[in-house]
């Protein structure tokens, strides 16, 4: 009897010995065939080259940054500071303009029906504009290169 016994302690270890080497060996299988997964579908930023980081980043936009104008009912945002600013460096008709020909893509003679002026006049204003908002822009650009 002590035989027996003994050969099923060693029956019972050897069993267990092979589930555990089993159990290891599947859990191996499955961390390479994950880490197979990663390899083919991530990639490391630090093995991406420098012109693929620039194509994935993004820079966050904040409201504060960006001007809004409201021109006949219409909120208009302007991101560009610069530009914002020598939009409000010009009389508000001469803003109306400017804002509603460029950021609304209204025509000189939709405009003039909304603020009741002359075609002509709504064309002189942004012509005016354009050159002044020029002006103002090179000025900066001027003293920025100093």
């Amino acid at each position: 009897m002590g035989k027996s016994s003994s050969n099923d302690e060693l029956t019972i270890r050897n069993q267990f010995d092979r589930i555990c080497k089993l159990a290891l060996k599947g859990e191996a299988a499955d961390y390479y065939r994950h880490i197979t997964y990663l390899q083919k579908h991530e990639v490391l930023f630090s093995e991406l080259s420098e012109k693929e980081l620039d194509s994935i980043f993004t820079v966050d936009r904040y409201k504060v940054e960006n001007k809004c104008f409201r021109v006949l009912g219409y909120d208009i945002e302007v991101k560009d500071t610069l530009l914002a600013e020598a939009i409000q460096s010009l009389s508000e008709s001469k803003q109306k303009v400017v804002l509603l020909s460029y950021f609304m893509d209204m025509s000189d003679a939709e405009i003039a029906r909304a603020m009741n002026l002359v075609r002509s006049t709504v064309h002189e204003h942004r012509r005016r504009s354009l050159e002044l908002m020029k002006e103002m822009m090179e000025e900066y650009q001027n003293e920025q290169e100093k």
